[in-house]
């Protein structure tokens, strides 16, 4: 334990559970419904509303071997080549093999995707897929209709749910083993300001971290708080330089911040094609598979493209689809397009790639176990080994779906006793983190955008380091300040949402940075543009990070490309 917490006031309420879910997405709320199905007491705390998380945001689908002539060993192989050599092979294979029955699970419990005429599933192609295996509902309004289904099963179920509230720290008992979590409650309610859920089982199921960048497809909740609690709690975090950037977001225009609307790679799976000014298709010859290379291949050539061209942005081109399809297949997309006056009917839609996923996040093992025990993780803000060095297309929420009900699984075996926190987190505690103004969230992505964005170097690397341990550094001498006045300046950061938003956003990415610095290769979607081969003999290898109690990153090279197990006990 790294004995290091927010500043925050001491709670005011508790409540007692058997596990906490922190997260509304397909991982937290399938956790959360297998749980109680299984008798547990459970709670389920959500930052802003129970439909408010990243999966809403899904268009394309959900993939996994359901067609006629499809298996799982070929979605494994997609899956591999993906992950650039860094998929954990034995993940994988209980993502692809457990799959298909936790899609026709997720079916039961009242998701309806689009079928052909026959009544199949209709499934479609994504990047990196040799073949159909995308299901999808409302056309490209997939997470839309999971994250309905899953939340009126919520709520059918009575489950205790915080809604607008904030996780703020891990609570621990005297050996160290998980006791629960503060948070803040934002308006009114059941509960309200800091408090705390007691439970001696804790899932961080609290999505990505696309806010660290200036330019997002990523919901504004997702400012990577289930990855900093984690750090600040002692666990380990892998594979966090691995940010995925969607190769087609609507371009908006350079000064364009915050989140973006995303143009579905299923767009390219049904024949769009991407085109310079001039009309030309610039990823022929470049992979076998065209547009529909894998998610880093595309992004990198769109990044390529616009440095040789001078431009801000590429082109999607669907006309070829005429009016009825777009209305059909994608009404989501038609609709952001036109309200930002484009239509894709007529003329090719302005892209360019943005901040997506996050391939890496917490280690954990095969039931979702943290280095911390009575911690897991599941979904974005965990790294099972599934996607390595880049996330195949649509995997997201399948590994949502299956590590949940692995994590449920475990809980429900051990049913851990429940335990008294050693210490509340508060004021009191021993190492309370300097907040950040909130006005800093801007210089922090400004910073990551310019040195760790799609393109990266050791020099735009050591300078966003250099910037970022300046707003480090500057905070820790704020509080030093305000503590010898024994009286807080007007200007210093005072405990709150935004200042425990940016104080989070900062710790990764600083911890991120670090990892980015470290891997002198060019591999998935980690790209150094001074170091531009893969190296598989000295980089085949993971990179797993902590803080220190000093609350500098100290980052660790594996010897294999096979994880450690989560505990020695393993």
């Amino acid at each position: 334990m790294t004995g290091i917490r927010l500043t925050a006031p001491a709670p005011g309420w508790a409540i007692d559970a058997d596990v906490v879910v922190v997260g509304s997405g397909v991982a937290g709320l399938t956790t959360a419904l297998r749980c109680a199905a299984a008798g547990l007491d459970t709670v389920v705390v959500t930052k802003a509303r129970l439909d408010d998380g990243s999966t809403r945001w899904a268009q394309g689908g959900i993939a996994a071997a359901l067609g006629e002539g499809d298996t799982p060993e070929q979605h494994l192989d997609d899956t591999l080549v993906a992950g650039a050599g860094l998929c954990d092979e034995e993940a994988v294979r209980v993502l692809v093999t457990e799959g298909p029955d936790a899609v026709r699970r997720l079916i039961t419990t009242g998701a309806t995707f689009d079928t052909t005429d026959s009544g199949d599933i209709a499934l479609t192609r994504e990047g990196g897929h040799h073949r159909r295996r995308i299901a999808h509902a409302g056309g490209d309004a997939t997470g839309a209709e999971i994250s309905r289904a899953l939340v009126e099963a919520v709520r059918s179920a009575a489950l205790h749910t915080i809604e607008n509230a904030l996780v703020l720290d891990l609570l621990t008992d005297a050996e160290g083993r998980t006791a629960g979590v503060s948070l803040h409650v934002m308006g009114e309610g059941q509960h309200d300001g800091v408090g705390a859920v007691r439970a001696p089982s804790v899932v961080l199921a609290t999505g990505g971290m696309g806010q660290v960048f200036s330019a997002t497809t990523n919901p504004s909740v997702s400012t990577g708080d289930g990855v900093a609690l984690a750090l600040r709690a002692g666990a380990e975090v892998s594979d966090l330089e691995f940010v995925q950037f969607h190769p087609t977001v609507l371009f908006l225009g350079a000064d364009s911040e915050g989140q973006q609307p995303l143009v579905s790679e299923a767009v390219r799976g049904e024949g769009a094609h991407l085109v310079d000014a001039a009309g030309t298709r610039f990823m022929l010859g470049q992979h076998e598979l065209a547009e529909l290379a894998p998610r880093d291949i595309v992004a990198k050539a769109i990044t390529r493209q616009m440095h040789e061209h001078g431009t801000e942005h590429m082109y999607l081109d669907a006309r070829h689809f005429g009016a009825r399809m777009w209305e059909q297949r994608f009404p989501t997309i038609l609709a952001a397009c036109r309200a930002h006056g484009i239509d894709p009917v007529t003329e090719p839609v302005p892209v360019a790639p943005a901040a997506h996923y996050a391939s890496g996040g917490i280690r954990t093992d095969l039931r979702g176990r943290t280095t911390v025990p009575g911690l897991y993780a599941c979904g974005e803000v965990a790294c099972t080994g599934v996607h390595g060095a880049n996330r195949l297309a649509s995997n997201s929420l399948l590994e949502g779906l299956v590590f949940a009900e692995r994590i449920a699984a475990d809980i429900a075996q051990t049913r851990p006793p429940r335990t008294e926190p050693a210490e509340a987190a508060g004021e009191g505690s021993d190492e309370p983190v300097a907040l950040l103004a909130p006005e800093a969230r801007t210089a922090i992505q400004r910073t990551m955008t310019r040195g760790a964005g799609v393109l990266r170097s050791a020099a735009s690397l050591a300078t966003a380091a250099e910037e970022l341990e300046a707003l480090h550094r500057s905070a820790a001498a704020d509080a030093d300040a305000a503590a010898d006045a024994d009286a807080a300046d007007p200007k210093d950061a005072v405990p709150g949402v935004d200042a425990w938003e940016v104080t989070n956003l900062l710790l990764v990415s600083r911890v991120l940075v670090a990892a980015a610095r470290e891997r002198e290769e060019t591999r998935g979607c980690h790209w150094r543009e001074d170091r531009p081969d893969r190296d598989d003999e000295h980089w085949r290898r993971h990179l797993v990070v902590r803080i220190a109690p000093d609350r500098t990153p100290v980052v660790d090279r594996t010897e294999t490309a096979a994880f450690p197990p989560v505990r020695p006990a393993d």
